[in-house]
């Protein structure tokens, strides 16, 4: 057996460890696939670094191989240019724009979806091409679509995919436009974050058919929703257990902007923990209450900033115990997070899969318990 068949077959024995890999087609799909076809050289985050540098990990050099068969996220370009092999030594700064994604989330997605053989699938960001290659095994060549929207990242994931003796459909596109030739689909898989599920999604996938996606936004807070598609242009869902995250579709990232200023404004004391902010769920919530913003800090000290209107809100220690809030700007972003919060509480602070999403051409709802629940409009 070659180095690359055993690291394979322990990588599938340790997923299915997990938990993550119960299906037996999605099973021989991981067991079959390459995924150093797909990874190439890939950038290691450099332990300690501020801001975070990355160090490129070369293919052939030692220990490359048995990164690949981590269960890990392997980045593979920098700033939607820089891939490893652009840099020369040492390590290099910058913001990660494509990636192979931790092999147990790509395929909990997949067996998530539901999806049975003779069924069309589009794929929303094919990036290296490992998640498109491990739905061609699953559901054959011929029923897989693959939107990217980086020429450069969609022609390696081809020449990736044919390597592996594929031939799936693949776009050069936005894929927030989906396929508008290639409709209806019975299943829609994003591999990247939005900040709202796209409305032509909701018309390409046909009635009773599924979305599956995650949604993020500019404070960088995620959850993964399954929706059903319930009629033209209309869906609904709930958010699944777990913790799952993308980079955010490049067409949904937050706007250029300066370097942050801090202003004075009105201090008052606040009424929640700043710190719940740093919670999975609650700083998810917070980011449904002011989409507009941007959070920064951590713990008693955090910081929103909503650069269209201007608006700050930074927190910190209270000087006679708690914490006290400065707020500026026409929209009192702390208010509105406060409030968030604070019916997030009321409910017992529960996970994401006690929320659930509404979505149509009219606007999108999440909210939490039932449709009648405590709700906030999604940033369309």
């Amino acid at each position: 057996m070659s180095t690359s068949a055993r690291l394979r077959a322990a990588l599938v024995e340790e997923l299915v460890g997990k938990g993550a890999l119960a299906d037996p087609a999605w099973r021989a799909a991981a067991a079959a696939i390459p995924r150093e076809l797909f990874t190439g050289s890939y950038f290691r985050p450099v332990a300690g670094s501020f801001p975070t540098s990355f160090r490129p990990v070369r293919e052939g050099e030692p220990g490359w191989l048995e990164g690949v068969y981590s269960d890990d996220t392997l980045i593979t370009q920098l700033d939607g240019r820089v891939r490893p092999e652009h840099v020369a030594g040492g390590s290099v700064t910058g913001s990660p724009s494509s990636s192979s994604t931790l092999p147990s989330l790509v395929l909990r997605m997949w067996q998530r979806l539901d999806v049975e053989a003779g069924q069309r699938i589009l794929e929303i960001g094919t990036g290296t091409g490992y998640s498109t290659a491990l739905g061609a095994h699953v559901l054959g060549e011929a029923g897989v679509t693959s939107v990217e929207y980086d020429p450069v990242v969609g022609e390696a994931a081809a020449a990736a995919l044919e390597a592996a003796g594929f031939a799936p459909r693949l776009l050069i596109g936005d894929g927030l436009r989906g396929d508008p030739d290639g409709g209806p689909y019975d299943r829609l898989i994003a591999t990247c974050a939005v900040r709202y599920i796209p409305v032509p999604w909701l018309h390409q996938v046909r009635p009773g058919g599924r979305i599956l996606a995650t949604l993020s936004g500019w404070s960088y807070a995620h959850a993964l929703a399954l929706l059903e598609v319930t009629g033209p242009g209309e869906a609904a869902g709930r958010f699944l257990p777990g913790f799952t995250s993308f980079m955010i579709a490049r067409t949904h990232d937050r706007p250029p902007r300066p370097a942050l200023a801090l202003l004075p404004g009105d201090e008052r004391p606040s009424r929640i923990d700043p710190a719940k902010l740093d919670d999975w769920t609650g700083g998810w919530v917070a980011q449904l209450a002011v989409p507009g913003a941007e959070r920064l800090g951590a713990g008693a000290e955090q910081i929103l900033w909503d650069v269209s209107t201007g608006s700050q809100a930074r927190t910190a220690h209270g000087a006679h115990g708690g914490w006290s809030v400065v707020q500026r700007g026409p929209v009192r972003l702390w208010d509105r997070v406060e409030r968030a919060v604070q019916r997030w509480q009321a409910a017992g602070e529960p996970h994401q899969q006690e929320f659930g999403i509404t979505a149509s051409v009219a606007g999108q709802r999440v909210w939490l318990g039932g449709e009648d629940g405590p709700g906030w409009d999604l940033p369309i």
